[in-house]
């Protein structure tokens, strides 16, 4: 190589390295030119709603984003509904999905054709627990009582906010399981968000209901309909769920973590991924998100896109041995 030609090279190159630098300042200074969809897969009142809705307000009154984030509900098969339509929005950085369990539970049941590796991870945020509830007059006093009674008479349901094989579903059967009842025959009704099925039991069409702590707090109270008999976690909440006993308090050996994230379209741009990622640890931050958590009962969980990616592989192999166990397995 001549001089001349070295000298060339030594200029070019910086130039080069600048251009670079100056597409990735571009990729990290995305940001949404519209609102954003932010869909919770079920009807109101569930505890994907909860998040759409706590994350979407605490975002604008912390002036988070210039963009709103519209919540919309798409309920249906467990999330299956919401998922088959988010699947046909390749690439949209302008749409997001709250997420937990059952995008592992419900395709490994054969109930959707979606599942986790279809969409794009953006972050884990929380994790929640689960609740037993009963209605404020209810005969039952605790855990104890409810499966006694159960026991007698299998034709005693149990109403859940997931699709059969999905998360609340698993977190009774596995309640009872610990309980020494055969988790099978645990007569498990469906709805369509833990909404629905606290009205369903306070309507007296359902024995008890298994859901999101978190999604039940304000359902409970001086005045409240509903009664908690028992909390998922490993030890007491806060909050206005501090006086419900846990699982192990009350002899039986169980514990189960319901985490909650968001997701976005498949093949998402890393660029808007990125933009995600950081706007939800920011907010994570935040005094009002602080306050919502802790009246909600959630415990903070943060992943990012990778970690939260490299987590629900995981939670695919766990469950699928679950859902074995039980003979819930899809083909």
């Amino acid at each position: 190589m001549t001089v001349k030609t070295t000298r060339l090279a030594a200029l070019v190159l910086p130039i080069a390295a600048l251009a670079g630098l100056s597409g990735a300042v571009q990729a990290e200074e995305w940001t949404p030119t519209r609102n954003i969809e932010f869909i919770a897969p079920a009807n109101p009142g569930g505890g994907w709603d909860t998040l759409v809705r706590t994350t979407s307000r605490v975002i604008q009154e912390e002036g988070l984003a210039e963009r709103s984030f519209a919540a919309i509900n798409v309920p249906g098969g467990g999330g299956a509904v919401a998922w088959a339509q988010i699947a046909r929005d390749s690439g949209n950085p302008h749409k997001l999905f709250a997420t937990s369990p059952p995008i592992i539970l419900v395709p490994l049941a054969g109930t959707s054709r979606y599942d986790h590796t279809d969409f794009t991870p953006i972050a884990r945020l929380i994790t929640d627990y689960s609740i037993v509830l009963v209605p404020a007059d209810s005969e039952y006093q605790d855990l104890n009582d409810l499966f006694a009674a159960l026991e007698a008479d299998p034709g005693l349901s149990v109403g859940g906010g997931s699709a059969p094989g999905s998360m609340d579903h698993i977190s009774i059967a596995g309640l009872a399981s610990a309980a020494g009842l055969n988790a099978a025959e645990v007569n498990y009704i469906p709805f369509s968000g833990g909404g629905e099925a606290m009205t369903s039991l306070m309507g007296g069409h359902v024995e008890a209901v298994i859901t999101g702590a978190g999604e039940a707090a304000g359902q409970l109270g001086e005045g409240s309909q509903l009664r908690a008999l028992g909390v998922s976690s490993p030890e007491r909440m806060g909050g206005p769920l501090a006086e419900v006993p846990t699982y192990q308090e009350q002899g039986i050996d169980y514990t189960f973590d319901i985490w909650r994230g968001v997701m976005g379209t498949p093949d998402m741009p890393a660029e808007a991924v990125a933009y995600y990622e950081e706007l939800f640890a920011r907010m994570l931050e935040t005094d009002g998100w602080q306050q919502a958590r802790d009246q909600l009962g959630w415990l903070d969980a943060y992943q990012d896109s990778e970690a939260f990616g490299e987590f629900l592989d995981a939670q695919q192999a766990q469950f699928s041995g679950v859902l074995g166990e039980l003979g819930l397995l899809g083909d």
